[in-house]
This record gives structure tokens, C-alpha cells and sequence, in this order.
């Protein structure tokens, strides 16, 4: 079985390293990284170093590289690259699939498999999100803060031999996983809450203690949060009106001083996913004919700073 994970960032290199270190030397599972650069030259060297909690550990995939033809076609496919890459990565990796392979994205965002699928329609395309707070914090350095690494995954309300036995080979690495049958709802569920803190945080230009602690901000995050729920319905997923309250809750126990990677790409002048996070909310409400004027404010005002 030949298992790729592209992108070998925070979320990649956290459960990319559990594979490769649990299947290093396996004649049945071969683990490979798609890289790129400096990450990607330190990692050919020395291996990729994991740091969390329950300890470090140096990572050796079967192969690091950037050529997908010195790969093969692979069985599953992790994309692990940030949402506005997307289209770049699938071409990318187009020579690695066929009939056989699997595609299980961990990005960002609440329509990743439906735009893989419009790039790749005879492949099957699964659903996952992540949650885990992870960086790279140097070439060939992956550190993982938190207690926190939890990753889900299914398959449009389906349950398969495939699926479960997936599960269990990601489980057997030592990688915090569950399959779900109703995965979209958990995916929605988290682009709330990152949809919405990502925009404000990067609106307001303030860390997650000041989007709460400011009665003007916490409106605008509930709000805002409403806008997406009622688009969320339209688009047939049930989320609460519960979820408001305890995104509040969740944001009053992290750092104050913490904020979300959108922001921080927008102070260090990086691309950023707008897109994905802010501007396909837009997207779907018009095609429900839903006013959504906060998410309207916020777009363009984000927007205009982007150009």
C-alpha cells in the first residue's frame, strides 16, 4: 500500500511523521512526502523531526520529494497543502492517480472535495478535517502544541470495508482518527468557527481575548456567525444555533494573546485564504438568494487589503 502525503506543513507533518515513523522499513506500507524547497532538502537529509507533547521523534519516509514520477501511483492521497493551492496541488499530483487511488483532503474549508472532484471526476474524492494546533517552525521541524490532534474522516454517509480499515491503519500509527459517516456536519461545524474567527481577527486586526472581550467585536462575531448558519442550511446541514455560544466559550479559553493563521499571513504579507474562508460564504448565499451583509463587509474590506 503506498500512502503520499502532500504538504508536509504542521498538519502534514504531524500525521505524515506518526506513518512514516510506524511504517519506516514496512514491506506492506510505504510512506512517501511530497515537499517542496528548503523543507523538502532538510527532510532528504536528516528525516523530518515531530516535536509534541508525548515526545519527539525523527520521521523517514520511504520517499521525500517533489516528483510525483518518482512516486508511482498511489493508493491514498493526503493533501495537506494550504486551500489556495489547491488547484496547483491536484495538477500536481494527477500523474500519481488512477482508477484505484483515494483522495482525502485535511484543508481548510467547506467545498475542498467538491472542487477535487470537479478537477478529478472519475476519482474518489473522501471528506476530512483536522483538529490540531501545528506548525513548522523550520525546515524539516514540526512541532505540535496542545493536546489536541484529532482527525476525521468519511465518505458521503457511506460506511465501507475501505474506510474502516483505513481508519484502523492511521489508528495502528498512533494518529487520533474516527471514521464518520456523517463527516459533513463536523466539517461545517469546524469552518464556523474558523470561517468566522478568521475573518474577524483579520477585520479587526486583534488576537482572540479582544474579538470577546469587546461588546462591538462579539456581536459581530455573532452575527456573522448567524449569517452562516442560515447558509449552511440551505446547503442541507443542520448546524445549531448552540454553536454560537460555545464558539464564544471556546475563543474565552484560549491565549488571549493567540490568533488565527489568516491573520497572522495577513501581517507578514503571505497569501492568505480568503477564498476559502470568507468568500465562498458569499458564493453559496447568493446562490440561495440569503443576505449575508457582514460576511459582505468583511470580504471587501479584506479584500481591498489583500490587493
Amino acid at each position: 500500500m503506498k500512502i503520499v502525503i502532500a504538504g508536509i506543513g504542521g498538519v502534514g507533518g504531524y500525521y505524515g511523521g506518526l506513518l512514516a515513523k510506524k511504517y519506516e522499513g514496512s514491506s506492506d506500507v510505504e510512506i512517501y512526502f511530497l515537499a517542496r524547497g528548503a523543507n523538502l532538502q532538510k527532510m532528504q537529509q536528516d528525516g523530518l523531526k515531530v516535536i509534541a507533547k508525548k515526545g519527539t521523534f525523527i520521521a523517514h519516509p520511504k520517499l521525500a520529494t517533489d516528483d510525483v514520477n518518482e512516486i508511482g501511483k498511489a493508493d491514498y492521497i493526503i493533501l495537506c497543502t494550504k486551500s489556495y493551492d489547491l488547484e496547483a496541488t491536484v495538477l500536481q499530483i494527477k500523474p500519481m492517480v488512477n482508477q484505484n487511488t483515494v483522495i482525502l483532503p485535511l484543508l481548510n474549508g467547506a467545498d475542498i472535495s467538491q472542487r477535487i472532484s470537479k478537477l478529478l471526476p472519475s476519482t474518489e474524492v473522501w471528506n476530512g478535517c483536522s483538529y490540531i494546533v501545528a506548525r513548522l517552525n523550520e525546515p524539516g521541524v514540526v512541532e505540535s502544541s496542545g493536546d489536541l490532534h484529532a482527525l476525521h474522516f468519511g465518505y458521503n454517509n457511506q460506511t465501507s470495508e475501505r474506510l474502516l480499515k483505513f481508519e484502523e491503519l492511521l489508528k495502528s500509527a498512533g494518529i487520533d482518527v474516527t471514521f464518520s459517516e456523517n463527516i459533513m456536519l463536523l466539517i461545517w461545524t469546524k469552518f464556523m468557527f474558523i470561517s468566522t474567527t478568521a475573518s474577524l481577527t483579520s477585520y479587526f486586526n486583534v488576537n482572540f481575548g479582544a474579538l470577546v472581550t469587546d461588546d462591538i467585536r462579539k456581536q459581530t462575531l455573532i452575527n456573522m456567525s448567524n449569517e452562516l448558519i442560515m447558509v449552511a442550511r440551505a446547503e442541507g446541514i443542520e448546524l445549531s444555533t448552540d454553536l454560537i455560544n460555545k464558539g464564544v466559550h471556546r475563543l474565552e479559553k484560549m491565549p488571549t494573546h493567540a490568533t488565527t493563521s489568516m491573520h497572522s499571513d495577513f501581517l507578514n504579507g503571505k497569501n492568505v485564504e480568503l477564498e476559502t474562508l470568507t468568500g465562498i460564504v458569499i458564493q453559496m448565499a447568493r446562490k440561495h438568494n440569503i443576505s449575508v451583509p457582514v460576511y459582505e463587509k468583511v470580504y471587501a474590506e479584506l479584500k481591498n487589503r489583500q490587493n
